[in-house]
């Protein structure tokens, strides 16, 4: 055993070794996690609004719809005329802002993932079908694209949820549907690079059919551009809830959402800001850890990462 004058004497290069062994037993994932403050950062603001969502009936201390006419437009607690009753206040009818924001982050987060399902299904399909085969069937498929690229985004679904009426489903297919182009083009281009490698070519001499090719050689080594497309496309697919719910053609009450919240909110800018700032705050905050958790899930998933 060795004394602590022998422990002094080891070479700082032993000791980061005997440091790194230790380090090396934590998952991939976890590793990249700690080493990337950005990552940390948005996984931890993503875990908070998903385990908020999940147990919003729990947490939020009232029901977001109840009504408290005595107490309307009251500011937050550590305003003058504010109360610990209502930590954030309440808006024009006298509802808590606090349980409003907390319900409002499920319809937030279920209409962006659904809506990146929906969106990254469509586009990886393509993307690997046209990249693969070429010929007339990426001709096709490049055009539709076009075609979508050349309508905007905002104009189409304002006109498809006109014509169909506002609510939950709808609001996620046309979301779905208006962003999938994103990433056929993506993953298009990284599929036409890819058939020409080795093992690609290695698969075709053994007659690996092309639907094994696609999903099981391609796709894992696109999945890390697909998950930072769709961690991004998710993000912009709350801030288009948002903005829908804003202009009244999104989430329709009595179902809670950040972006209804804002719309009642602007009309009290005056007299009561909180209205309006706190939603805005729970969007811009959801949506910055969403973006931040993209950088480490492309090094999670990238099979050509560095494994240190």
């Amino acid at each position: 055993m060795m004394t602590s004058t022998e422990t002094a004497k080891l070479s700082p290069n032993v000791m980061a070794e005997a440091e790194g062994k230790g380090t090396s037993r934590l998952p991939k994932w976890l590793r990249l996690l700690l080493k990337s403050k950005t990552g940390t950062t948005g996984f931890i603001i993503l875990t908070i609004v998903t385990v908020t969502a999940i147990f919003a009936p729990w947490i939020a201390p009232y029901d977001p719809v109840e009504q408290h006419v005595v107490d309307m437009l009251a500011p937050p607690f550590w305003l003058e005329g504010g109360s610990s009753k209502y930590i954030l206040g309440t808006d024009n009818l006298g509802r808590d802002l606090l349980s409003r924001i907390i319900y409002g982050s499920q319809v937030s987060l279920i209409v962006g993932l659904f809506a990146v399902i929906v969106a990254g299904a469509i586009g990886l399909t393509v993307g690997l079908v046209s990249g693969f085969y070429g010929g007339w069937i990426d001709n096709v498929f490049m055009r539709l694209v076009d075609s979508f690229l050349a309508i905007p985004n905002i104009l189409f679904t304002l006109v498809i949820l006109k014509l169909t009426g506002p609510g939950l489903m709808t609001l996620i297919v046309v979301l779905g549907v208006t962003n999938w182009v994103v990433y056929a083009r993506v993953i298009r281009s990284e599929v036409l690079s890819l058939k020409e490698r080795e093992f690609v070519r290695a698969a075709r001499s053994i007659g690996v059919r092309d639907g094994a090719i696609m999903f099981k050689h391609l796709l894992p080594n696109v999945f890390s551009s697909f998950s930072v497309i769709a961690t991004l496309s998710m993000a912009t697919t709350i801030i288009s809830e948002a903005s829908l719910s804003f202009l009244g053609l999104g989430i329709q009450p009595p179902i809670v959402s950040w972006g209804g919240m804002l719309s009642t909110g602007r009309e009290y800018l005056a007299t009561n800001w909180g209205l309006a700032t706190f939603p805005g705050l729970a969007i811009t905050i959801t949506t910055l850890g969403i973006i931040f958790l993209g950088d480490w899930l492309r090094d999670v998933f990238d099979p050509r990462s560095q494994d240190y």
